[in-house]
């Protein structure tokens, strides 16, 4: 058997050693045509363009993306080559709730935020967006919920975005990055949804950067339709729009579900639908290594910015915004 795999994943190496001797570490962006001709299986992340253009005359027969979001599969290619794929629903939903947390801590201490007030409003809630609606409930929020999808099977406590616009003083963005369709999120917070807010809330978006039209909220922030705007995914990334980057009150590079614990989680879930598909006899480890156990918080007035705080990787990626990808694939895990 042969597999391709980023090599930015952690925690796999050894594992794949004890299915075949056959693997190949790529970057990412640098995993083309040539390398996974005669793979059986690609091991990635959200940098490989996992489409027609990589594997139309491929052996590849399985595709594993350690990530929630799976936008840069063509499913529907996949689906036509006879390619199963597997990507990894929640696997870092408490690295996003962790980053959340700290971005409300800083939200109090430095803008006089006051959480018992705040009505937030949680667009996409899947496995990240119930976290949210947990964190917020902890911190005394009023909580709207937008989810047409679930909506629309019949589950309730779900509002539409009119009524998130209207009364929400905190919107924050948890959906996959879906172009078209009934259910579309490309540019859903566009012009008219920023010119349909009645308050000036703080913008969030840890999901994917086109759900935000970059010119929209540039806009936006200009006409002062918005408190503040935290932006962890980019349109276009790497190349992302440097005027926006200056103007946020905080911008990371697409690191929001960066833990090791979510890392593993994904590492752990992509061996496991490897061995799965292949049917292969694994036996590993589904609990973190003693080494890299997440903390133990018992203190409910524990202050998560002592073990986390973004506005550090912000500082970073404004000193060198050119290095994007690098501060991203060279990121110093953090522990939940």
């Amino acid at each position: 058997m042969k597999i391709v795999v980023d090599n930015k994943i952690p925690y796999i190496k050894e594992y794949l050693a004890k299915i075949t001797n056959d693997v190949i570490y790529l970057p990412g962006n640098e995993i083309n045509a040539a390398s996974v001709k005669d793979a059986d299986a690609i091991i990635t992340r959200t940098r490989t363009k996992c489409n027609r253009q990589l594997l139309e005359g491929s052996s590849v027969k399985f595709i594993g993306t350690a990530t929630i979001g799976f936008d840069h599969i063509d499913t529907d290619y996949c689906q036509q080559a006879g390619i199963t794929w597997k990507n990894c629903p929640g696997c870092n939903a408490g690295a996003v709730e962790q980053y959340i947390n700290a971005v409300i801590s800083l939200l109090k201490q430095e803008k006089g935020l006051h959480t018992d007030s705040v009505c937030i409003g949680i667009v996409g809630v899947g496995n990240v967006g119930t976290r949210i609606m947990s964190l917020a409930n902890r911190y005394g929020m009023r909580v709207l919920l937008n989810d047409p999808p679930r909506k629309e099977r019949g589950e309730s406590g779900f509002v539409n975005m009119d009524r998130i616009v209207e009364e929400c003083d905190i919107i924050t963005f948890h959906t996959p990055l879906i172009k078209d369709g009934k259910y579309k999120t490309f540019h859903l917070a566009d012009n008219n949804f920023f010119n349909s807010l009645c308050k000036k809330p703080v913008i969030i978006n840890t999901s994917r950067g086109e759900v935000i039209d970059t010119d929209a909220i540039l806009n936006a922030i200009r006409k002062k339709n918005v408190a503040e705007t935290i932006i962890d995914v980019w349109e276009n990334e790497p190349n992302i729009n440097l005027e926006l980057l200056n103007e946020v009150y905080i911008g990371t590079p697409h690191i929001a579900g960066y833990s090791i614990d979510g890392k593993y989680n994904a590492t752990m879930m992509t061996l496991k639908s490897l061995c799965d598909f292949f049917q292969i006899n694994l036996d590993f480890n589904s609990s973190l290594p003693e080494d890299i156990k997440s903390l133990e918080v018992s203190d409910k007035n524990y202050d998560v910015l002592s073990s986390y705080n973004p506005k550090n990787d912000y500082n970073i990626l404004l000193a060198h915004p050119e290095d994007f990808e690098k501060i991203r694939g060279n990121y110093n895990l953090r522990k939940e």
